[in-house]
């Protein structure tokens, strides 16, 4: 069992950054593959971003590409996500999971990010 608690949302204007995290408990979080997603009112939950268990390789959405930057700490059990250049579409509840890269096996409670002026 992998319990997963993010931080760091917040509001923030336009063109502004924010620095989320995700701390998993347990032995085994240096093993799983960890993906950041948002949902939006009204819209579906998308991923944002994903970095591997060995290797650290990571996929963006192509919405964020060169704005935000996943990375994680294995010693701490804590994968992060640097958001830059936020925009009013990045506003959303924040999510981080720990599966594979094809699954989400436990998920956190979420985080809001609000971007505006």
């Amino acid at each position: 069992q992998v319990q997963l608690v993010e931080s760091g949302g917040g509001l923030v204007q336009p063109g502004g950054s924010l620095r989320l995290s995700c701390v998993g408990s347990g032995s085994t979080f240096s093993t799983y593959t960890m993906k950041w997603y948002r949902q939006a009112p009204g819209k579906e939950r998308e991923l944002v971003a994903l970095i591997r268990p060995f290797g650290g390789t990571t996929n963006y959405a192509d919405s964020v590409k060169g704005r935000f930057t996943i990375s994680r700490d294995n010693d701490k059990n804590t994968v992060y996500l640097q958001m830059s250049s936020l925009k009013p579409e990045d506003t959303a509840v924040y999510y981080c999971s720990a599966g594979t890269t094809t699954s989400n096996r436990y998920w956190g409670q979420g985080t809001q990010v609000t971007v505006s002026s």
